[in-house]
């Protein structure tokens, strides 16, 4: 029995001692000394315990049930990270902020407040060459302005589109690893559970859920099906399909399977579903909004224009360049007039110093021109959406973050290891360990005693 205990105890303080050293350990999941009392003996009258046995090694303190939901957290958080990035870029490029979305304040909001600004002034001075020379400079100034909002939210997109080809870089990487992983536990522990190999398993799932949602089966011999949230296998047993990519009409979509299956729409969770969100249903409508936008503005000032004479008394032409249809009116609009005189300040009828065409231009300002609205509150609404979804990213972000932390330490108080908890068992194990020691001595001197009938000498 007291050998039993000294190498009972000693086992115990190796598993101690491999604890603190994996304390930093990513993944690492804390063990303990699987304790078994061995079978009681009977000598004569009297029944005895048989000592005590301990495992092959320790046991790992995991709560599979726990673990996964702190990976189907992690998926959740990090979709809502993705998106909130995103969505705050989009608000950079006019300007926002959580403490100001005042249109007046932004580049584009200026330039709308500018350029209708210059046709009132023309309608007070028609003749007067500065004052056309400005109403130039503000629609030059405008079309720059939704130029450079439109290229900006394309970049964006286009970045996006870059994070998507990266993350599925990543993403084949780790199912790699992690079906090898699978082969290793199926061969080494079947039945029961496979320390160190299986944190670095929960530990590479962990770090694909960071990308990518996923649903996950335990199979037989210990091993794991991963699958995307649309059913797309990632992982099965050991073969791990590698996701690959391809461009629809110069977007990057994901393709899967061996029937070359495209995926992308319904992938959610990770940075991926978030970036996917992103890129596939928020930015088209911010684009659509300020397409909508420019188009309308062009459009209805083109219309006026051609209503009335320019300065040459001639009928009036487009001011702006316009696509055909509302689709990239913002990045394609442009100011094609170049003579001050192509402003059609007179109508028909009041020869060249005449206003009243110039009166009907500045009165757009006020006029109802993009669904429904003047520019300007059209431009308000566009913003106060932007900051709306901003926001919402913002709070969703924070407080799914808030439940990961919940969860975390939830499998950390039952995983992690604590230097003050092995410390304790540390003291505890030693002093096991000595008074073990103390009754093999004991033992022996009671048989030494024996063997000399009582007589002290010296026996070796």
């Amino acid at each position: 029995m007291a050998r039993q205990a000294l190498m009972a105890d000693q086992a115990a303080l190796g598993v101690i001692s491999n604890n603190v050293a994996n304390q930093n350990t990513p993944g690492y999941t804390r063990q303990v000394v699987n304790w078994q009392s061995r079978d009681s003996v009977t000598i004569g009258a009297y029944t005895v315990g048989g000592g005590v046995d301990v495992g092959s090694q320790g046991v790992s303190q995991r709560d599979r049930i726990l673990e996964q939901r702190v990976q189907q957290q992690t998926q959740t958080q990090a979709q809502s990270q993705a998106l909130e990035d995103a969505l705050t870029q989009i608000q950079n490029v006019f300007g926002l902020s959580s403490t100001s979305t005042s249109a007046s304040t932004t580049a584009l909001g200026s330039a709308i407040d500018s350029f209708f600004n210059s046709l009132s002034s023309l309608s007070a001075n028609p003749s007067d060459m500065p004052t056309r020379q400005k109403v130039l400079a503000a629609s030059q100034n405008l079309a720059s302005a939704f130029n450079s909002a439109a290229n900006q939210i394309t970049q964006i997109s286009t970045n996006l589109d870059k994070q998507v080809a990266g993350n599925v870089d990543q993403i084949n990487t780790l199912t790699a690893t992690i079906a090898t992983l699978n082969q290793k536990i199926s061969s080494a522990s079947p039945n029961t559970d496979a320390g160190v190999l299986e944190d670095q398993r929960q530990q590479a799932i962990a770090q694909l859920s960071q990308y990518v949602g996923l649903n996950q089966i335990t199979n037989e011999a210990n091993g794991i099906t991963l699958t995307t949230s649309n059913g797309a296998v990632l992982v099965s047993g050991g073969q791990s399909p590698a996701l690959s990519t391809t461009l629809v009409g110069g977007v990057t979509h994901i393709i899967a399977g061996p029937t070359s299956q495209d995926v992308t729409s319904g992938l959610t969770g990770g940075s991926l579903g978030g970036i996917l969100a992103a890129r596939d249903q928020q930015i088209p409508v911010f684009q659509n909004a300020l397409d909508n936008l420019a188009y309308s503005i062009g459009t209805q000032v083109n219309t006026v224009n051609a209503q009335g004479l320019d300065g040459y008394g001639n009928p009036g032409q487009a001011i702006f360049a316009l696509p055909a249809t509302v689709s990239n009116a913002a990045a394609q609009i442009q100011v094609i007039a170049s003579d001050p005189q192509a402003i059609a300040a007179a109508a028909i009828g009041e020869g060249t110093t005449g206003n009243s065409n110039a009166l009907a231009l500045s009165h757009l300002a006020t006029t109802a021109i993009a669904s429904g609205q003047t520019a300007s509150n059209f431009f308000s609404s566009f913003l106060a959406q932007i900051g709306s979804a901003a926001a919402g990213a913002t709070a969703d972000n924070t407080a799914q973050q808030a439940i990961l932390s919940q969860l975390t330490s939830q499998r950390n108080a039952l995983s992690g290891v604590s230097l003050d908890e092995e410390a304790a068992n540390l003291t505890n194990y030693q002093r096991a360990y000595q008074a073990a020691a103390k009754v093999f001595s004991i033992a022996d001197s009671v048989m030494t005693s024996a063997i000399n009938l009582g007589v002290t000498t010296s026996v070796s």
